[in-house]
């Protein structure tokens, strides 16, 4: 047998390291692609125009029953109650909309749409005024949204509804994976267009970056474009800034129903102090919450005029309150992972930002320009961003983003370009 000189010898090595290489990539893709279960059907008796909701299990034992207050704030309710079969269901859960002709519109590439905090399906994309007025962030809202202008317009569309309001954004993405592999099985389509907004934006941009646990699904080539709502790409320290006046619309002894996080863990209100440390940013009510935090105040100063605002930021005993500080959640805080991951570059990403800052019946941000909760600048980042299809910022708020005429005219533009 002829012996092999050095060279052939180096060559049969590369090419077995290229063939390991490859094994290893596509052995990466497929880490916990987990295949969720169908758990019930139902298809009469639905508002708001949907053609049929699906409840989906995930089976993989990695996402878990997560925290809900006490007093119900968080709870699942009316329709989604029923689908859930539990008004505190488990994270492992999550519900699958179908607009109408979702089987026989005939735009190829199915649409997601992925509601934010304290949202569900049905409020964020069919019916704003689910919640009656003031709900939508003006005093009246309209009974049709994204959902319906979208399926008139051919598309074929989807809506996920999570579990939890204020989940685990691990979770979250975990579940957006899971989504868009039901969406896939059930149209034959190899890729989605997703429509997020707020926190879910954030989230879905996690899954486009492969920013998971090592239990999670990493990025499976499946997503044409993605647009972001209201997302804060650079993170929010809006409860920090504004904390007094948030704090009174959360802690029930003040009188609060908000399902939020504040910066508080203390206040003084009707006479009395006040603690409750599963209102503020440590409470596993708002584990998803913490992981959007980022301090703006080098860029924007803060409102010196807010009461306890120094101790509300940075942390310590005011007058009336008391707070851990922002830089106390820092540590828990994904922002600067997400950017610094970067999205897949073969995913085309939007962002549509609001420059209203009036959104009824809360402290609307105003040290600098926003939509009310979210900075511009921090709507707009595109740090991390590899294939930016564009911002475009429009006279909204964060509450009108997805269901108001300009951003529908620009969602269904981006969604209709090649």
């Amino acid at each position: 047998m002829k012996r092999m000189n050095n060279n052939q010898f180096k060559s049969i090595r590369r090419l077995q390291q290229f063939g390991l290489a490859i094994l290893l990539t596509f052995i990466a893709s497929l880490v916990n692609a987990a295949s969720p279960v169908l758990e019930a059907s139902f298809s009469s008796g639905i508002n708001n125009g949907w053609a049929k909701v699906e409840r989906w299990g995930d089976t993989s034992g990695n996402l878990m029953q997560e925290s809900f207050p006490l007093d119900g704030r968080g709870n699942q309710t009316g329709q989604r109650a029923t689908f859930f079969a539990n008004p505190t269901p488990s994270s492992d859960t999550f519900l699958i909309y179908y607009g109408p002709n979702w089987n026989s519109n005939s735009k190829a590439t199915p649409v997601l749409l992925i509601h934010g905090a304290n949202q569900d399906a049905d409020i964020a994309w069919a019916n704003p005024n689910e919640a009656g007025d003031y709900g939508c962030g003006r005093q009246t809202c309209p009974n049709t949204g994204l959902m319906q202008a979208l399926a008139t317009d051919n598309f074929k569309v989807f809506a996920l509804s999570l579990a939890h309001k204020n989940g685990d954004g691990y979770f979250w993405s975990e579940q957006i994976a899971n989504a868009i592999s039901v969406i896939k099985n059930r149209t034959g389509a190899q890729s989605v267009d997703l429509v997020t907004w707020s926190k879910s934006a954030f989230n879905a941009r996690m899954y486009v970056s492969s920013l998971t646990q090592s239990w999670g699904t990493v990025y499976q080539n499946d997503v044409r474009r993605l647009i972001m709502l209201g997302g804060p790409n650079n993170g929010i320290d809006w409860s920090f800034r504004h904390g007094w006046t948030q704090t009174f619309g959360v802690y029930p002894g003040c009188g609060g129903v908000i399902n939020g996080p504040t910066a508080h863990d203390a206040i003084f209100c009707f006479g009395v102090w006040q603690y409750g440390s599963e209102w503020s940013y440590a409470s596993s009510y708002f584990t998803g919450a913490a992981q959007m935090l980022k301090k703006w105040d080098s860029t924007y100063s803060l409102s010196v005029s807010e009461q306890d605002w120094h101790t509300t930021y940075y942390g310590g005993w005011g007058y009336y309150t008391h707070a851990q500080g922002i830089d106390a959640f820092m540590p828990e805080s994904l922002v600067d992972s997400v950017r610094a991951a970067g999205t897949d570059p073969a995913v085309r990403i939007h962002n549509l930002c609001g420059n209203q800052a009036d959104i009824a019946l809360i402290h609307n941000e105003h040290t600098g320009p926003s939509d009310g909760v979210v900075f511009i600048t921090s709507c707009s980042d595109t740090t991390g961003i590899n294939n930016n299809g564009g911002t475009s910022v429009i006279a909204s708020n964060h509450l009108e983003l997805g269901w108001q005429l300009a951003g529908v005219n620009q969602i269904r533009s981006w969604l209709n370009a090649n």
